[in-house]
């Protein structure tokens, strides 16, 4: 990947690299391990890297900003009404295909998409206008860390959109079923976003933006300039505290409230997090990567009776095991057995991982809604250990209901500790993409 010295990265971030963009592997890794070999050389990427916590600060240049600093863009109210700046020969041209490079100040690029890739916009393109302040949210509706970003995304579009701010988000795609504009409008429509969005499933902007992060914002000034980025979660105070620089840089009358407080306790200072299991994906890119126990020799597209020998073999941490019969596809494991189900027995996928939450990403290949029992620890999930998407039956059996293909929370472990995760399936229709981990607390 290209280096970068502006971005100001947050803390427990997992950011991701798209497998169309960046070649056959498509290896996601960690903002640390992403500046490190960036440091030793612009060339392909090493195997994939452990996912890490990390606080990264970098100093931002956002000397443009109504031609003053930072500090002077969130000059008092009081001070005098600035005059319009005279556009130079390189503010006067027309937006630039692709950024020329990441030392910020820099001309944004324009919007590449048809009316139609346009969401929440009345089925209008949108053209980024000079005069007005752009948040523009590079996002996927599976990605966890995305998700998290929202409640602050939200809040800043209730807080700033009266006085000028325009957020924009852009949704570029992870899995082949989130390039379908109708699944994603699905998603924008249950996750409760408001402001536009752009359908960016041919890699456009993201490639026209140098972008390869998940999330990722770009604030633009008035000028029409990327003043700063900020990758991944975390960072919130500061980059409310930018948005309402450069509001007030376009209208110095403007006043503003206090920077809102955290919503979660660990976004605040001094939360513990932990090292967990690393991303695990269910297909190709997981033979690839050796994160796939018994699933060999994987063939995209063959379907096979697999045994799981744990009892000869405990399993590895960070490893995808199958029981039953599977079908082995680009992107994902199929469930290719009959309906019937023991609780019990097989068939399965298991994981061994570290970490205090666990999620999946999940299709119903068939577009009907049902059933996949989830085990912990070769138990039903406890109460105390159940993320958003469990449910118990009457039995005492816990499972997620797969009804659209998105993220599914399975586990928000009380303690972070080492656990046997266990999805059995119900229909044939079962897909499963990925596993995803977190771990940050409050002690």
């Amino acid at each position: 990947m290209k280096r970068n010295h502006n971005n100001a990265f947050g803390t427990s971030a997992k950011l991701r690299l798209p497998r169309a963009v960046f070649g056959a592997k498509g290896q996601r890794i960690s903002v640390f391990h992403a500046q490190l070999r960036a440091a030793k050389a612009d060339r392909a990427r090493s195997p994939l890297a452990a996912r890490m916590v990390l606080t990264l600060t970098t100093v931002l240049a956002v000397g443009l900003l109504a031609g003053g600093s930072f500090g002077r863009a969130s000059a008092s109210a009081g001070a005098s009404p600035i005059k319009k700046p005279m556009k130079t020969k390189t503010e006067a041209r027309t937006a630039p295909a692709q950024l020329a490079s990441e030392n910020w100040p820099q001309p944004v690029p324009a919007l590449i998409g048809k009316p139609d890739d346009w969401i929440n916009t009345d089925g209008k393109p949108l053209k980024l206008k000079k005069g007005v302040v752009y948040l523009i949210d590079f996002w996927e509706y599976t990605c966890v860390n995305c998700q998290r970003t929202l409640p602050y995304l939200k809040e800043w579009n209730q807080r700033y959109a009266k006085d000028g701010l325009v957020i924009v988000g852009i949704h570029t795609p992870e899995f082949a079923f989130a390039k379908d504009r109708a699944n994603v409008a699905k998603a924008v429509g249950q996750l409760g976003i408001t402001w536009p969005v752009l359908v960016d499933s041919q890699y456009k902007n993201w490639t026209a933006f140098r972008n390869s992060f998940w999330p990722r914002k770009y604030f633009v000034n008035g000028r029409g300039q990327i003043v700063a980025d900020h990758a991944g979660e975390g960072g919130y105070a500061e980059s409310e505290a930018r948005i309402q620089a450069l509001l007030k840089a376009n209208n110095p009358a403007l006043h503003f409230p206090k920077v809102m407080n955290v919503v979660r306790d660990t976004d605040k200072p001094g939360a513990v997090c932990y090292p967990t299991t690393a991303e695990l994906y269910a297909g190709e890119r997981g033979a690839q990567s050796g994160q796939h126990g018994n699933i060999t020799p994987f063939a995209v597209g063959n379907a096979a009776l697999f045994t799981d020998l744990t009892a000869h073999a405990p399993h590895e941490d960070g490893k995808i095991y199958l029981s039953g019969k599977w079908r082995t596809e680009r992107e994902s494991l199929r469930y290719a057995g009959g309906a019937l189900f023991d609780k019990t027995g097989a068939p399965y996928a298991a994981i061994k991982y570290h970490a205090l939450e666990c999620n999946a990403v999940i299709k119903p290949e068939g577009g009907k809604p049902f059933r996949v029992f989830v085990t912990q620890d070769g138990r039903p999930v406890p109460v105390k250990d159940r993320g958003l998407d469990i449910h118990a039956d009457r039995e005492g059996g816990t499972y997620i209901m797969v009804d659209a293909p998105r993220l599914y929370r399975l586990t928000k472990n009380a303690k972070f500790g080492t656990h046997e995760l266990r999805l059995l399936p119900t229909s044939p229709e079962f897909g499963l993409y990925s596993f995803t981990f977190s771990s940050c607390e409050i002690r």
